[in-house]
């Protein structure tokens, strides 16, 4: 896909594309209506700004399209309609070893009870082990400082698959 094909496809074609890179449907929203783009900057400079303007509620929106780190069987189910821009995210966690996948569902459960939304990380390039680390030490932080830490990972997670969209 193009930044052309982008700009020319219709409107419910363009909310697919957006919404496999973030499942906040005011972004999707606000960047189908912010069509054309004249190039790949414009387009990554509404993606940014469209980004900062959430609110908490749109962002809890854009998590909760994510599967949980280490959670095989919700890997699969989530990333079924964003396969091709996901593919490879959690290869880190597909290669780690059983006591750590359990370790990282087990830490998933307790992070989500505490914060009220699934820990959220750019896996790529981490080891499971790693992940597993960031998880514990983010555990550690109020609600509203992981919100944030959340967002920030968020954020990294659709500029990457808006790179592998265009």
């Amino acid at each position: 896909m193009s930044l052309i094909d982008i700009n020319n496809m219709d409107a419910d074609k363009a909310r697919q594309a957006f919404m496999q890179c973030c499942t906040s449907c005011t972004w999707v929203s606000r960047m189908v209506g912010d069509r054309p783009y004249v190039d790949a900057a414009a387009l990554f400079h509404h993606a940014d700004h469209n980004w900062s303007r959430l609110e908490e509620h749109d962002l809890l929106e854009a998590f909760a399209g994510h599967p949980k780190i280490g959670d095989i069987e919700s890997l699969q189910k989530k990333y079924s309609a964003s396969k091709a821009l996901a593919e490879n995210e959690q290869l880190g966690v597909s290669i780690a070893n059983e006591s750590t996948l359990k370790k990282l569902l087990k830490d998933n459960r307790v992070y989500e009870e505490k914060f009220g939304f699934i820990f959220i990380i750019c896996a790529t390039g981490k080891s499971a082990t790693q992940m597993l680390q960031l998880l514990r030490q983010r555990l550690k932080n109020n609600r509203d400082t992981e919100l944030k830490n959340a967002a920030i990972e968020q954020h990294k997670i659709f500029r990457l698959r808006l790179e592998k969209l265009i």
